[in-house]
């Protein structure tokens, strides 16, 4: 990092869209001591927001596998904010297995990884009595976590409400009309001013049996289908892991059949479970896939991409830091 010349600290601070990005950037800036306002076009459910269909997953190590160094840096910083905002966050770790046939993906997986330890079935099973019998070995991540996206968002602008901050939901506006400074968090919606973002679909289902129980994210690896099985409490668990370069809404059969085939591949049971609901979300995403923080006459938080419950409470600390230092972290922020 380094310094350059600072805004106002002690102008007002106006946030632009109440997902998780805007969200922890109001919650850091209105516990630093700024008068906060968050808006947010859309009301308090949020059902039209990236947010409301993602996983959840803090898993900065598992990302590692497709994902540069930045975002498990990054990612490893976000877990220490989780851990102090939300002392009740869920820090189960992660768990990944393979069926024996896939085994070569699954050693490349455990070569691109750091931060875990191999499990034999015995050890699996010790972990998840679930999957007993159901694959060899695996591989444990201990320091990750996850939480419920639709529960930690209305906390999180609960807790900016109680640290001083304004949250204004049904409320749209422009940046140029607002004065001091402005955090433009709108992700696809900033296409007006950043034309090079683009939407990334991911798909989810939710499920409910009583036949599986898991205390962790488990991640299948497959050549054709990776999965990932989310507990989400009350017997239920989110199926997801889609990467669809489209711009559409909804499931796909293909997706559909895929998530669900992979999901009984975990476990039989599966295939018994109640269908709660099926959902999709365009996720903002740069060329790169990478996170970028621009600086110019209002400062823009945009290109999540997948990542966004983990890299959201990292972005908030640089901006701050940003804002009240002056500090720049050349890797993910652009100065024009």
């Amino acid at each position: 990092m380094h310094q350059t010349t600072k805004p106002r600290g002690d102008s007002p601070v106006t946030i632009i869209g109440a997902g998780i990005a805007g969200a922890w950037q109001a919650l850091l800036f209105a516990q630093a001591g700024h008068a906060v306002t968050l808006h947010e076009r859309s009301d308090g459910r949020m059902t039209d927001a990236t947010s409301h269909w993602a996983g959840g997953m803090l898993a900065p190590w598992c990302e590692a596998e497709t994902s540069e160094p930045v975002i498990t840096r990054l990612g490893v910083r976000s877990l220490d904010l989780w851990r102090e905002h939300f002392p009740q966050t869920p820090f189960n770790g992660s768990l990944v297995v393979a069926h024996a046939r896939d085994r070569s993906d699954f050693e490349r997986f455990a070569r691109l990884t750091s931060g875990h330890r191999r499990l034999d079935a015995r050890g699996l099973t010790e972990l998840e009595p679930s999957l007993d019998g159901r694959f060899r070995e695996g591989l444990f991540y201990p320091d990750e976590g996850h939480v419920e996206p639709r529960q930690v968002l209305p906390e999180l602008h609960a807790r900016i409400a109680t640290a001083g901050g304004t949250v204004k939901f049904g409320s749209e506006v422009a940046a140029k009309d607002i004065d001091g400074i402005v955090i433009d968090c709108r992700g696809l919606s900033a296409r007006d001013q950043q034309p090079e973002l683009r939407g990334v679909k991911g798909e989810m289902i939710i499920v409910e049996t009583a036949e599986v129980e898991l205390s962790r994210p488990v991640r299948l690896i497959h050549p054709r289908w990776p999965l990932y099985v989310i507990p989400r409490g009350d017997s239920r668990f989110m199926l997801g892991a889609t990467s669809i370069e489209a711009e559409d809404s909804g499931v796909s059969v293909r997706s559909a059949l895929e998530l669900l085939g992979a999901a009984y591949a975990v476990h039989p049971a599966f295939a018994e479970a109640r269908i709660v609901e099926f959902g999709s979300g365009l996720r903002p995403a740069y060329p790169d896939n990478l996170p970028r923080i621009t600086v110019d006459k209002k400062i823009s938080v945009n290109g999540l991409f997948r990542h966004g419950f983990l890299l959201a409470p990292a972005l908030a600390e640089l901006t701050l830091g940003y804002v009240q230092r002056g500090a720049i972290d050349n890797e993910v922020m652009r100065c024009v």
